[in-house]
């Protein structure tokens, strides 16, 4: 049938009626007030004509007065993307030439521009698109607009935001009106404006309402009529809010601080990576004490920090351990709370646990160790790298004992002993130094002193990928005009030539771009992201541009910056002089291991991934999987049920990697949440917006122009050499793409990071934590980054 009417419609029969009509008939299989209308299916659009006779026939079953007509497209009001305002609408129609006409143009907006460019970055393939059309009566609207079930800005799902306008709701939903605007938060509302105190109550219980029958936050369209009574225009789900934090059985709010933004890491985690390192987390802070609970929300990392803000003796220190671990943006968040009355002090009990009664006696002979004998503690965290580079590779004849191997990752373990205690000593001894020559060196001076670090792995895995470049210059014209995928794929066949990229990668090729998931695969599978980085390499000309050049100087100043310091330390405080001068050349030796325990955690990784790919590829060549690499959409329990019994995981995968890819379309994840779901960034105060200066924090010294370079994921990547490199975030996958860079600006981070580090070693400008940068610079325009000041000016458009 090609004209249903609204009350007849299946709400699962999205395919046939498309998103808004099957809304509608939901609504009013709830017994909401909805006006009476029909829809033209989508199989009259694939037919190409409109059913004429079908469609005035239900016209004049509403009286053939009025009518709305409205687009009904199958990718229309889905979870994730609303289509809002993409396709047409009609409004006052009457006449049946009329409503022919404008159900054809309903069709035809189908592809306009903006709903082409729109269905492009909602990741939805145009061919699988087809338009329905809903035709209803004609609301004669006293007042009307729009209902969140949950603040669409802060993301809190405890607050109910209306807008409201005299007469039909289109100069609300289209922006073209001044709003009333109402923020309901469980008090008894005040009435105001267009709307009394008794309609906003009602608005907000049918919110409610909506909002548990169809399973989330609802965006409700509404109209009052000249008889006071309340129509349901639409309701769909809210697109833009990030995921709430899973209830927590705790009383009051709780702070969720995001973890992954430290590693460089804005993704989602696959389902199997975030058992991973949620383990891995937990015995992280456990070995030191520390119990912080680790929650996935929306596929990310979040600690709760709730009882630290709360803890009497914690509370000030947690300031700290933000501004150094987590960034400024963190920090920010933590200070505003700390005046907060929800998060005031609650005295607590002491008790010191065995980790760390334990933990302490071996940190201070650690520590102690590495700084009497710096040389020797980095010879046993190198040997700790190379040992665990050579363990042999899981047998796939073993695979009926790869579950219990999951399950005991003894064989590859890390010794922590050998890493952790001269990788923190040469934290200590770097974070020392501020307040040690407070007075005598500039930040500046500092973070010269701490460039050019040796020592670091993932410096020399740059540099090392710059002398295959350089091995690789009589192939630059294949390199250069072949795309890094069909290299990779060449590669992995064995049709290119030898010039060192085989033992780049064998040392090498556990890295990738958020590499601690293991559920992402390493530059040894994909090497696509290092064929682009290649690329980039041999566009550079000018020889001291080259990479290794800019690290020799950044180290030749810092051991410059490093006397001068060291003397004038003693020329103004003899004592603690001589104390700054032995801090600052440890900090030079030591300083560079802080990349080696995140490095050493990767082969662990590689050996899981290994035997979790052989475990795929067994229940795929049984029928129970589509591909090896869907056993990272399962669980621990998942995987084992459909080893051991034979359960088939393929629906609950393909539904994990639907929600997986709308994640990684994802712009912003919040650095800290409430329970509630508010991004707590949103509570604080904004600073005067500049259309040409944006502001974040300095994480290398140098002031540098150039032309900006957005890039969001690093794979295939151009990077021009003396281009300004603007990401969300970085780690250390993405570091082969700074030996090109002039420049740096991120939007997360912590000064301290891996992205951050990196750049201070090769003498690159860096600004840290600038918000929305990737969508307030566009490729091609002139930047100038400072990295002393913190800022980056934009001089001219692209």
């Amino acid at each position: 049938m090609q004209v249903l009417d609204l009350a007849a419609i299946d709400p699962g029969a999205r395919d046939l009626v498309g998103g808004k009509a099957a809304g509608l008939a939901e609504l009013i299989r709830s017994g909401e007030r909805v006006p009476d209308g029909f829809c033209v299916t989508t199989d009259a659009h694939r037919r190409g004509e409109v059913p004429r006779a079908e469609v005035l026939a239900a016209y004049d079953r509403l009286g053939a007065g009025p009518v709305a007509v409205r687009s009904s497209a199958t990718a229309e009001d889905l979870p994730d993307a609303s289509f809002a305002g993409q396709q047409d609408t009609y409004l006052s129609v009457t006449g049946a030439e009329r409503l022919l006409e404008a159900i054809r143009a309903c069709w035809d907006s189908l592809h306009t521009e903006r709903a082409v460019a729109y269905r492009e970055a909602a990741g939805v393939p145009h061919e699988t698109v087809r338009m329905a059309v809903v035709v209803q009566r004609m609301v004669d609207a006293e007042v009307a607009g729009v209902l969140f079930t949950a603040n669409p800005v802060t993301g809190s799902r405890g607050e109910t935001v209306v807008d409201a306008a005299p007469g039909l709701g289109t100069s609300v939903v289209e922006g073209t009106t001044v709003a009333d605007h109402h923020v309901l938060d469980g008090a008894p509302p005040e009435g105001g404006g267009c709307l009394t105190a008794a309609r906003l109550e009602e608005l907000r219980g049918v919110g409610q309402r909506l909002q548990r029958r169809l399973g989330g936050p609802q965006d409700v369209e509404w109209a009052y009529d000249r008889d006071g009574a309340l129509w349901l225009l639409q309701s769909r789900p809210i697109t833009t809010l990030f995921p709430a934090p899973p209830p927590s059985g705790e009383p009051g709010p709780r702070l969720y601080v995001e973890f992954g933004h430290v590693q460089g890491m804005l993704r989602p985690v696959t389902p199997m990576g975030m058992a991973t390192l949620r383990s891995v987390l937990a015995g992280m802070l456990a070995a030191f004490g520390l119990r912080v609970e680790i929650v996935d929300v929306g596929g990310r990392l979040y600690g709760d920090l709730t009882d630290a803000v709360r803890d009497p003796s914690t509370r000030r220190r947690l300031v700290r351990l933000m501004a150094v671990d987590f960034g400024p943006r963190a920090q920010a968040v933590v200070e505003h709370l700390l005046d907060d009355p929800r998060f005031a002090p609650v005295p607590r009990s002491r008790r010191r646990t065995t980790a760390a009664l334990t933990v302490g006696p071996r940190a201070v002979a650690g520590i102690l160790g590495a700084l009497a004998r710096p040389a020797a503690a980095r010879a046993r965290v190198f040997g700790e790298l190379e040992r665990l580079r050579l363990q042999p590779e899981a047998d796939p004849s073993m695979a009926a004992g790869l579950l219990a191997l999951l399950e005991d990752d003894t064989a590859s373990s890390v010794r922590p002993g050998r890493i952790t205690w001269p990788v923190v000593s040469g934290l200590l001894v770097s974070a020392a130094l501020p307040p040690l020559l407070s007075g005598i060196a500039t930040d500046d001076e500092l973070r010269t002193v701490l460039g050019g670090m040796p020592h670091n792995v993932t410096i020399e895995m740059d540099l090392v990928l710059w002398q295959v470049a350089r091995r690789a210059a009589a192939h630059r014209e294949v390199l250069l005009g072949t795309s890094p995928g069909e290299l990779a794929a060449a590669h992995r066949d064995g049709e290119l030539p030898e010039f060192g990229l085989g033992a780049f990668l064998d040392r090498y090729g556990t890295r990738c771009a958020a590499e601690v998931d293991v559920g992402v695969p390493r530059w040894s599978e994909d090497p696509t992201p290092v064929f682009a980085a290649l690329a980039n390499y041999l566009r550079l000309t000018d020889p001291e541009q080259a990479p290794d050049r800019r690290f020799e100087r950044a180290a030749a100043a810092a051991e410059v910056v490093l006397a001068e310091l060291a003397a004038r330390a003693r020329r103004t405080r003899p004592v603690r002089g001589r104390l700054a001068g032995f801090l600052l050349r440890r900090a030079r030796e030591l300083g560079g291991l802080r990349e080696a325990g995140k490095f050493a955690g990767l082969y662990p990784l590689r050996d899981r991934r290994r035997r979790l790919l052989l475990l795929g590829a067994r229940l795929q060549g049984e029928g129970l999987l589509e591909r090896a690499d869907d056993v990272m959409f399962l669980t621990q329990p998942e995987l084992r049920a459909a080893v051991e019994r034979g359960e088939d995981p393929r629906e609950v995968v393909a539904a994990r990697r639907s929600v997986h890819a709308r994640e990684l379309r994802r712009r912003t994840v919040p650095v800290a949440l409430l329970s509630d779901g508010t991004d707590v960034e949103t509570l604080l105060p904004r600073p005067a917006p500049d259309d040409r200066t944006l502001t974040g924090t300095g994480a290398a010294s140098g002031r540098v122009r150039g032309r900006a370079r957005v890039v969001r994921d690093p794979a295939g990547a151009t990077v021009e050499p003396g281009e300004i490199l603007v990401a969300p975030t970085t780690d250390p996958g993405w570091t082969p793409l700074f030996l090109t860079a002039g420049g740096l600006v991120t939007e997360t981070g912590a000064v301290m990071a891996h992205g951050p580090t990196v750049a201070r070693e090769y003498g690159i400008p860096a600004v840290i934590c600038v918000p929305a940068a990737t969508e307030r610079i566009t490729t091609g325009q002139v930047v100038t980054v400072d990295g002393a000041a913190g800022t980056v000016t934009i001089e001219r458009p692209a």
